[in-house]
């Protein structure tokens, strides 16, 4: 069973959120039933699936196994720099084994949503090694990590914020209005996903193959719109989803397509991801450089930071040439507007004048458009490839 993407998955939700509305309803605790729903979901999704139901478990243990060791060494060794990154290394070995064995066509821990849950359990590991997090119990962390709205593709929450919706009581009219918001984000995102999504992906199959410039162009709108509506769809029924759960889940879209710059892009573009990333690595990166002065000064620091950032955030999508293209691609224009915020006068001279705010966002969205074609290009110039090298070996 997939999730938010047919009738027997919304017909099984319904049931499950029915009991959960009269909960919050009557002002009782949610935190075991959302538990119990989350347990059922994933047992459902990967009914199916016994070998990735297997990694699955496998990847569990071994996560749960590090984050309550670690927990336990950081009491005793406090703030060991080498226990910590051996600790993180192992949190997210699964998911560098389960990309690597890609390339090959293996299937090592490749189960539904690896790369999202590997992120939850890696901000446990580092927000414990920061001091923020001392303790947390196995149910908890089963709460957190599995929690089936946001199991396959996201949004990212933190554990901290998670825990504590999952632990409190709403009054019933603050319930009321945050499944209300619930409701209406399912419904909206029904319509992204079933018919918006539906109207740009038959607008990609019209020109499928074309090679004519303008037909390249209008794929690339296409495929762009689509995936945002596609994924924006998603997240938005499992936010609403979430919040008749009694949890604020964050929001993972805020209208991208209005950025005016490369980096508000980013802003609301998958923000629980570039936000994780911006908390997690690239602030990191800054510290360290500078603390050890690694670069001539900040801005340096910070252009590095965004390439480093960006090619890392392409490697977790894929290890492909497409993936690691679009990560170098966003990394080089992030780096480029820092360096021309800074710089330039003439943006410091014009940057709140209206004629520069709809130039710089129409040139925003054509930088945006041509990121997701060239994804597109390289993927079907890798096929291509494939095809001539399969030809060639089988004749």
């Amino acid at each position: 069973m997939s999730f938010f993407d047919n009738y027997q998955f919304f017909c099984v939700l319904i049931l499950i959120l029915l009991p959960a509305l009269l909960l919050g309803i009557l002002e009782q605790p949610l935190k075991w039933y959302s538990t119990a729903a989350t347990i059922l979901f994933t047992a459902l999704a990967f009914f199916s699936k016994p070998e990735q139901a297997a990694y699955l478990i496998l990847f569990f243990i071994i996560e749960l196994t590090v984050v309550k060791g670690y927990m336990a060494l950081r009491v005793s060794r406090d703030r060991n720099v080498r226990v910590y990154r051996l600790a993180l290394f192992l949190s997210i070995l699964p998911l560098i084994l389960s990309k690597l064995a890609g390339l090959w066509g293996e299937s090592i821990f490749a189960f539904l949503g690896i790369s999202y849950l590997t992120f939850r359990c890696a901000q446990i590991i580092i927000e414990t090694y920061d001091g923020l997090i001392t303790e947390m119990s196995v149910f908890d962390f089963t709460a957190f990590v599995l929690f089936f709205p946001s199991l396959s593709s996201g949004p990212i929450d933190r554990s901290r914020r998670f825990l504590e919706d999952l632990n409190s009581i709403r009054p019933r009219r603050e319930y009321l209005a945050l499944a209300g918001e619930g409701i209406f984000k399912i419904l909206l995102g029904l319509i992204y996903k079933l018919i918006l999504a539906s109207v740009f992906f038959k607008g990609m199959g019209m020109v499928d193959g074309a090679r004519t410039w303008y037909y390249v162009i209008f794929y690339a709108y296409c495929y762009g719109f689509y995936l945002f509506f596609d994924f924006a769809g998603y997240s938005l029924m499992a936010v609403g989803t979430s919040y008749l759960l009694g949890i604020r889940t964050p929001d993972n879209f805020r209208r991208p397509f209005q950025s005016i710059d490369i980096q508000e892009f980013w802003d609301r573009w998958h923000i629980t991801l570039s936000h994780w990333f911006r908390d997690f690595l690239f602030s990191r990166f800054m510290i360290q450089s500078i603390r050890k002065k690694r670069f001539k000064n900040r801005l340096n620091a910070a252009c590095a930071g965004f390439l480093v950032n960006m090619l890392v955030m392409g490697l977790w999508h894929g290890v492909t040439p497409s993936y690691i293209l679009y990560g170098f691609y966003h990394g080089v224009l992030l780096a480029a507007t820092e360096w021309y915020k800074k710089k330039s006068t003439f943006y410091k001279n014009h940057r709140q004048k209206r004629w520069y705010r709809f130039l710089s966002w129409l040139i925003t969205l054509q930088l945006v458009i041509f990121g997701f074609g060239q994804v597109c290009m390289a993927a079907r110039i890798i096929i291509i490839l494939e095809g001539i090298y399969y030809e060639r070996n089988t004749v």
